[in-house]
């Protein structure tokens, strides 16, 4: 994997983007939102994962994280995508889908020619972290985050949006616990 896309400083703070594969619009069921959500949750309590701010769009997951110490971003940012992916397919199976066929298909698909995929691709490679190492980028980023869904149109304003930390940064509760950047 090219060095561009690795998280290279364990103390650092990053802003990362997970995408689904084909960009498919998955998360607007909230039984997949739920998934994202109790995994960050869990990551955050049980790996040492730091989540500073945050957006679940319709096909992708934007965040600023870093790690508690002795915890390894990569690895926790790797699990969790493995994880979220398992679960995600096995909800498509086990809840009443529409989509059903069609996503499963495509997520076969984008895994067929890799060897490293047993069955199916859910998200794309990489996190494409952006080390976050001036408080102009960070400003520029919290701002990009949670202005997502107002560009899209979903909201009128970022904290009206309830799958991000918007919300968090104007003192109301958000649904995960953020480590606010000051």
């Amino acid at each position: 994997m090219s060095e561009q896309y690795k998280f290279h400083d364990k103390d650092g703070l990053y802003f990362s983007t997970s995408t689904v594969v084909d960009w498919v619009d998955i998360f607007t069921r909230p039984e997949y939102k739920a998934v994202i959500i109790e995994s960050l949750k869990y990551n955050q309590q049980e790996k040492g994962l730091i989540i500073h701010s945050w957006c679940l769009m319709t096909n992708h997951l934007h965040m600023i994280v870093s790690a508690k110490d002795g915890f390894n971003l990569s690895a926790i940012m790797r699990d969790f995508k493995k994880f979220t992916s398992k679960e995600i397919i096995k909800t498509i199976n086990d809840i009443q889908e529409s989509r059903k066929d069609w996503m499963l298909k495509r997520f076969e698909y984008a895994g067929k020619y890799s060897k490293r995929i047993k069955n199916y691709k859910f998200w794309q490679d990489g996190n494409h972290p952006i080390e976050l190492n001036t408080n102009e980028l960070i400003d520029q980023k919290l701002e990009y985050i949670h202005n997502n869904p107002v560009v899209a149109e979903i909201v009128e304003k970022p904290e009206e949006y309830l799958y991000s930390s918007a919300r968090d940064y104007i003192g109301m509760k958000g649904l995960l616990d953020i480590e606010l950047i000051d």
